[in-house]
């Protein structure tokens, strides 16, 4: 077994599209993990005037999908955006809030892709070496690849495939609503991954440990914004 990935986050662009060519090489495609109690969901957010970034993780118990913790970090944002390229911008400020988890999830939902990248190692893979934990990517748009639309019932699946290679599912997650996009992130088979994310749907057209967080960290960017627009005391007229 290979020892977590070590993270580097001070590289040009260049030098991470090098080391995404290389540590996909260590991305696990077959389940590694045992039974399931907890699940996680984290997304991220960001001020485009500022760049500060926050990062939120939410921890439910499985397959209950009861809230047992949530945890955010704010950092400030020093990565470029550069296509392809987002898990070197967005991975501290997520590795942050991870670190303040006290309950560890035994598999992470990641409001993004995994192998579906054009270098097979979105940020779901990123963060499943990262983290060594089953990761999964459920993305709401495609990035690379086509997919036949899957039928229009809950639970329908359909190939996403690039350049003659499976790289994700297509899933409707609920009737006639527009599927999500689930890929490998690490130590997790496609297969399940799609059984997962199908176990954290409740009706809603994005799983909710994915969903929430994406709420949670929308309400703190705004709590942000409005904070800093409020004038401060020395400058309100009296």
């Amino acid at each position: 077994m290979e020892t977590p990935l070590r993270a580097r986050w001070n590289v040009t662009p260049r030098e991470a599209a090098r080391l995404q060519q290389a540590w996909r090489e260590r991305v696990e495609t077959r389940d590694r993990f045992g039974p399931l109690h907890y699940v996680a969901g984290a997304d991220m957010a960001f001020d485009p005037e500022t760049d500060i970034a926050f990062a939120g993780v939410i921890v439910y118990r499985f397959p209950e999908l009861t809230e047992v913790e949530r945890r955010m970090a704010r950092r400030k944002l020093r990565f470029p955006y550069v296509p392809g390229l987002l898990s070197f911008r967005e991975g501290p400020v997520l590795m942050a809030a991870f670190a303040r988890v006290h309950t560890r999830p035994d598999v992470i939902l990641i409001d993004g892709h995994g192998m579906a990248h054009p270098r097979r190692f979105g940020i779901a893979c990123h963060l499943g070496l990262l983290l060594d934990t089953p990761t999964i990517g459920c993305g709401k748009s495609i990035l690379v690849g086509e997919a036949q639309e899957p039928g229009a019932r809950a639970g329908s699946t359909s190939a996403l495939v690039n350049h003659g290679e499976t790289v994700g599912t297509a899933l409707r997650t609920r009737d006639q609503v527009r599927p999500i996009y689930v890929t490998i992130g690490h130590r997790i088979s496609l297969q399940s991954a799609v059984r997962i994310a199908t176990q954290c749907t409740d009706g809603f057209r994005i799983p909710k440990p994915t969903r929430e967080a994406d709420h949670w960290v929308g309400e703190l960017r705004r709590a942000y914004q409005a904070g800093r627009k409020r004038p401060s005391a020395g400058n309100r007229r009296s």
